[in-house]
């Protein structure tokens, strides 16, 4: 028997190159926006940051606060003397617990430095804060840190 019929192994093969070039390209392509080419920089760029623009108090914070300032003030230390002194805040629904009011004077300015818990909606927190008496006779929150 004889095969007449001619093989076009020429054509498929260059079918199957062009096709397969075809996908690897696309495929290229896709991924091109998910990482870099740079084969010959490997320095990365450490002025991007994230999480660097500073957060602004929201108003339950800054409520909470005066209302943590409130009860450090108007606290009777004689009275007070190592009680914790509990806080609530009912407009924001948090309250905590002072547990220690020191009062000394910082260059001739009476301040008082405390420790506080805060219980809020997103969990249970300490602060360490001084207030101090300003030129007017009010009371200013100086610091109120959150301790990690």
């Amino acid at each position: 028997m004889i095969v007449i019929t001619k093989s076009r192994n020429t054509r498929k093969g260059a079918l199957r190159i062009g096709s397969a070039f075809f996908a690897v390209s696309l495929l290229c392509a896709a991924l091109s926006g998910c990482m870099s080419f740079d084969f010959f920089d490997s320095r990365t760029d450490s002025s991007v940051t994230t999480n660097s623009v500073p957060q602004k108090k929201s108003q339950e914070a800054v409520s909470d606060e005066a209302t943590v300032r409130n009860a450090v003030t108007s606290a009777d230390l004689a009275k007070l003397g190592q009680s914790p002194l509990p806080w609530a805040n009912a407009s924001t629904g948090s309250a905590g617990v002072v547990t220690a009011i020191n009062e000394n004077r910082i260059g001739g300015t009476l301040c008082r430095s405390f420790s506080t818990t805060r219980h809020a909606y997103d969990g249970i927190a300490a602060f360490t804060g001084d207030t101090c008496l300003d030129a007017n006779g009010e009371w200013k929150l100086v610091r109120f840190t959150r301790q990690n």
